[in-house]
């Protein structure tokens, strides 16, 4: 499925109401991974495509959106999200219920923000908006707002208009984080050395996230920058 307008990804791990509404608000077109058609239908959302190995779809489902809707993709070596991520193109992808409800699905969920760094990816976690930083970014947000970074490996991020400047860091999972910090005046400007780097604002800065990210260059895919892992 390709559309010119956002698309709205939804699985299975109790995405809430309010957090389907935001991301369809800006991405209007709907996909469920597998028993994310579910959770849809509870909420009186209607999928226009099922992607996934159709292992947590139920009959019900089946049966209201009927075969049409559903494309089964067997393939046991990827995860539901990356098989709707896949499935779909569009300017910005907003994804909702792929966090919280377990934590190792959650982490699945981060792991696909890595693998496809050329995407405009989002994860809507009901409170937080999770992406991987693109090369450059601009957010105007708020004084205040929190600006949380998380490195998946070690690298660097130059920095403006941060409360407590990255520049001088060297961030690493297992050392030095970025997160908890804060917009201090102006806009904040990103500019990590990888495509390696999650940052995560709140919900509430999602119309300054879809603005920056409209101007923000991509990084390549996962096989221009590793191809040993494409």
């Amino acid at each position: 499925m390709t559309k010119t307008q956002g698309i709205t990804l939804i699985g299975g791990g109790a995405p809430g109401g309010e957090s389907l509404r935001r991301a369809l608000s800006v991405a209007p077109h709907l996909v469920a991974a597998d028993g994310g058609a579910d959770a849809a239908l509870a909420l009186g959302y209607r999928p226009d495509l099922v992607v996934g190995d159709l292992d947590s779809l139920s009959d019900a489902a089946r049966e209201t959106l009927g075969p049409g809707r559903i494309h089964h993709d067997p393939d046991q070596e990827t995860t539901d999200f990356d098989k709707v991520l896949a499935a779909v193109s569009a300017p910005v992808l907003i994804a909702v219920g792929f966090t919280g409800a377990r934590l190792d699905h959650t982490l699945a969920a981060m792991s696909t923000l890595a693998r496809n760094p050329e995407r405009r990816l989002i994860l809507d976690t009901g409170e937080d908006l999770c992406l991987l930083c693109p090369p450059e970014l601009d957010l105007r947000l708020d004084p205040g707002t929190r600006v949380s970074l998380y490195p998946l490996a070690p690298l660097r991020c130059a920095s403006n208009g941060l409360e407590w400047p990255t520049d001088p860091l060297r961030f690493d999972p297992l050392g030095r984080i970025g997160t908890s910090n804060a917009a201090r005046t102006g806009p904040v400007s990103l500019a990590p050395a990888a495509p390696q780097m999650l940052l995560l604002i709140p919900v509430a800065s999602l119309d300054a996230l879809l603005a920056g990210l409209a101007e923000a260059p991509s990084w390549p895919a996962l096989s221009q920058i590793r191809p040993d892992l494409a």
